[in-house]
């Protein structure tokens, strides 16, 4: 009893750890990006991002770029969002560190402007919380271009029982068309 038990938590180890990649060519973006007209990721280059910025940031993902105009997505940002084990921490804006938190990675896309135009959750890991993926609560972000802050119950609406990840995706979404900015202007 005792070896099917150790068995049993080392294939759950084993598990976990293969799911820690984020899969920065998912099936939603795939599915997404076919919609648009684009067939593959041979018109999609990954954007260079120095190293203070990552470092600052914490970034957890990466941006591309379309390289064709003739789209209506020119950037994407592909990554993922850590928010709290369940009580493993108290309700509070602040983003969880890694290691002390689950996940979720998701997507953004963004039109010529740098505007948030679409905003996909495809791998939620977290316990609570997933009321983030719905498509109609996401849509809010759209158009966000950073000149206003997003802000959690000003103009991002609050889900009660998923607060934490509310906060977590407002900030993360945030602060990646800020990114998004900073590295087109380098």
């Amino acid at each position: 009893m005792r070896g099917l038990f150790v068995l049993l938590l080392s294939l759950l180890h084993l598990l976990s750890w293969g799911q820690n990649e984020i899969q920065y060519q998912n099936k939603a973006l795939q599915r997404e990006l076919i919609k648009e007209g684009i067939p593959d990721f041979s018109e999609i280059l990954e954007i260079t991002v120095v190293d203070s910025i990552k470092k600052s940031y914490r970034l957890q993902g990466k941006f591309f770029e379309i390289q064709s105009d003739l789209f209506q997505y020119k950037y994407i940002y592909t990554g993922r969002v850590y928010s709290c084990r369940a009580s493993g921490c108290s309700i509070s804006p602040e983003i969880p560190e890694e290691g002390e938190s689950e996940y979720f990675d998701y997507f953004i896309l963004f039109n010529k402007n740098k505007a948030v135009q679409l905003i996909n959750v495809f791998n939620y890991q977290a316990t609570h919380g997933q009321e983030v993926t719905s498509k109609g609560w996401l849509k809010q972000f759209i158009g966000h271009n950073g000149s206003e802050p997003l802000q959690v119950d000003k103009n991002i609406d609050a889900i009660s029982g998923a607060t934490i990840s509310v906060y977590a995706i407002t900030a993360d979404v945030g602060m990646k068309t800020t990114i998004l900015d900073m590295i087109l202007h380098e």
